[in-house]
């Protein structure tokens, strides 16, 4: 546990401080427990907001790789199916396309977040 971070332990001690001092001191003691809190809260939600930063960009700069390698693997088909499609070689065109959609399958799937 970090230096911030609230402990049962802390409470107990506002509580037990109360207890010894009176309660002339309640405003000092809730004052002082309420921004341990809050810096708790805040420490917290920073935490929460800058992991929860990572996989969106992570996943905006992999959207960005996927749509230049399907442009690419657009392109590439184009010279690659014109000869094999007029020299009925259906065969060998068919394992062509199967390696660009394999190769754009891959990357895909390398690219999204894991639960």
């Amino acid at each position: 546990m970090g230096e911030d971070e609230l402990e049962r332990s802390e409470l107990e001690a506002v509580l037990q401080t109360r207890h010894e001092l009176g309660a002339s001191y309640d405003a000092a003691l809730v004052d002082s427990f309420a921004e341990r809190i809050e810096r708790e809260v805040q420490r917290r939600a920073t935490d929460r907001f800058m992991s929860a930063g990572r996989p969106g960009q992570l996943q905006h700069a992999a959207g960005g790789r996927q749509l230049a390698l399907g442009i690419v693997s657009v392109v590439a088909a184009v010279p690659i199916s014109i000869p094999l499609g007029l020299t009925d070689h259906l065969p060998a065109l068919l394992v062509s396309w199967a390696g660009l959609v394999g190769v754009n399958l891959a990357h895909a799937l390398q690219a999204r977040p894991r639960a």
